[in-house]
């Protein structure tokens, strides 16, 4: 599995707050991802106080990371709440404990 992790720098508290319920709205009206973006999963993080947040989208291949990728590269966070976008970085899932 891999992992995409898309970094936001200089966020307003209440964008932050207002694109996140964006964010949840579609992914629920369009019932999970938008189109274009194979994943499996999805996790908003968000520090309002330090206006920072961290997106990591998860996709089960290679091929779903790349196809993922490219349409999230093309698209913005909706009312662009989540502030200055400073880096996109690719991971390796290796492990995962669940409590």
């Amino acid at each position: 599995m891999y992992a995409r992790v898309a970094r936001w720098e200089n966020a307003n508290a209440e964008s932050m707050k207002e694109t996140a319920a964006e964010i949840r709205a579609r992914a629920e009206s369009e019932g999970g991802p938008p189109p274009g973006v194979p994943a499996k999963e999805f996790l908003l993080l968000h520090d309002t106080a330090a206006g920072k947040v961290i997106g990591i989208t998860f996709f089960e291949t290679e091929d779903d990371y790349r196809q993922g990728d490219e349409t999230l590269n093309s698209m913005s966070p909706p009312g662009g709440g989540l502030g200055d976008r400073v880096a996109v970085e690719k991971f390796e899932l290796v492990a995962r404990v669940e409590a």
